[in-house]
């Protein structure tokens, strides 16, 4: 059987790093970049054939 404990203080743990990444300040930040990332080169054709 499972512990209770265990579970409480893992379930405890996991709900306090939420809360304190759900509280950060920069996520009310709307940084994104103007221009989309470059895309890298398609290789066309099958490699070996």
């Amino acid at each position: 059987m499972i512990d209770n404990l265990a579970l409480a203080i893992s379930h405890g743990l996991m709900l306090l790093a939420a809360w304190l990444l759900l509280k950060r300040p920069d996520l009310d930040k709307d940084d994104a970049p103007r221009t989309p990332p470059a895309k890298p080169p398609v290789r066309k054709g099958r490699r070996g054939a």
